[in-house]
């Protein structure tokens, strides 16, 4: 079993980490506060909780219980499926001392984060991820949101769990597809703050794919450790925490562009990321086979590395000029410097960016 603290005070909370794990999570003491609600809603989507809601039910079998399933699918995170949630909580006289317990992937975590957040102004919900993705990054950290047409995660607010439970056991039922979406932000860790760990997962990426133990525990952990390390320095993101963005930039206006659902955000993102390295390798920050060893290892995990079929950077700009990394009207990217160190720039213009990526 592995353990991450994050910490943040009163509102520190650990991240735990084995296989099997929902069914041996009573045992322990680090979750030990979670049995003490009278009340508990599981908010999942019809797949997962096919597979995983009875093993939840259980775990919480001492305790009075709701469930609500929300449609799968980024198409489905929001406004609608919000009030579809609040609603759901008020005609079940759920009160502030309830919990929430999020059981999905990142769609289910940051939406049941954002009704915990508003819902009476606030009650305790904690993370159960069901994708690599979301055990890596989205249910680490606070950040709970919907989408809106014209932003992905543009209504939200920052909500910390109680908890984060990750069985890595539940990646065996998940498809290849969506594993490697997930692999495109484990590798963003080791792109913008761990040359180390980059190399690591070149050496063990033959493993990964077959959900081999110990490596598999490893890798979460390591992701899980080194958000939690920035989230406790930085936790609304002022300042570093937005290094964590490191191709999001580009990857939320494939998202929006497409219509979100139609590429995962992890595939976005790898492609958003291979973008923030031809933009540093054209301002010459870093060489050519650097940018080749992030295409190889991406290429590997089965994740795009071109835009979309038909997009072009004159597509990305009406999308990248409300990201809410725009500052003082600046667009704001993250850019490597080196394999393994990242950071913050405001002065990429649409004409660099239509030399950088023309056809």
């Amino acid at each position: 079993m592995e353990k991450v603290a994050v910490q943040l005070g009163q509102r520190s909370y650990p991240i735990v980490i084995a296989p099997g794990l929902l069914s041996g999570a009573g045992q322990v003491p680090e979750l030990q506060q979670l049995w003490q609600f009278k009340k508990v809603v599981i908010l999942s989507n019809p797949v997962v909780a096919a597979l995983y809601l009875p093993q939840l039910q259980a775990l919480f079998g001492q305790q009075q219980l709701f469930e609500l399933l929300l449609p799968d699918g980024e198409a489905y995170k929001n406004l609608q499926s919000f009030d579809q949630a609040n609603t759901f909580l008020l005609e079940h006289g759920i009160a502030r001392d309830a919990l929430l317990v999020a059981l999905g992937g990142g769609v289910i975590g940051d939406l049941t984060g954002f009704v915990a957040a508003c819902y009476q102004r606030g009650v305790a919900f904690v993370q159960v991820p069901t994708t690599l993705l979301s055990q890596v990054d989205s249910s680490v950290g606070g950040k709970t949101a919907i989408n809106h047409p014209l932003g992905k995660n543009m209504i939200g607010a920052f909500n910390q769990p109680l908890a984060v439970i990750i069985d890595t056991s539940v990646l065996h039922s998940l498809p290849q597809r969506e594993f490697s979406a997930g692999m495109a932000e484990v590798i963003k860790y080791g792109l913008l703050g761990d040359a180390a760990f980059f190399q690591w997962l070149e050496q063990q990426q033959d493993a990964l794919a077959r959900l081999q133990e110990p490596q598999l525990s490893q890798m979460i952990k390591h992701c899980c450790q080194m958000k939690a390390d920035i989230v406790s320095r930085d936790e609304t993101e002022q300042g570093e925490r937005a290094l964590l963005n490191l191709g999001h930039t580009f990857g939320h206006a494939i998202e929006a562009w497409l219509g979100y659902g139609t590429w995962l955000h992890g595939e976005a993102v790898a492609v958003g990321m291979m973008m923030a390295f031809e933009l540093a390798y054209a301002r010459g920050w870093i060489d050519a086979p650097t940018v080749a060893r992030v295409r190889q290892l991406l290429v590997a995990f089965e994740l795009p590395v071109q835009p979309p079929l038909g997009m072009q950077i004159a597509d990305f700009m009406p999308y990248m000029k409300t990201d809410k990394k725009v500052k003082d009207g600046k667009m704001r990217f993250i850019l490597p410097q080196t394999l393994g160190a990242a950071i913050i720039v405001d002065d990429v213009t649409e004409s660099e960016l239509q030399r950088v990526f023309a056809g």
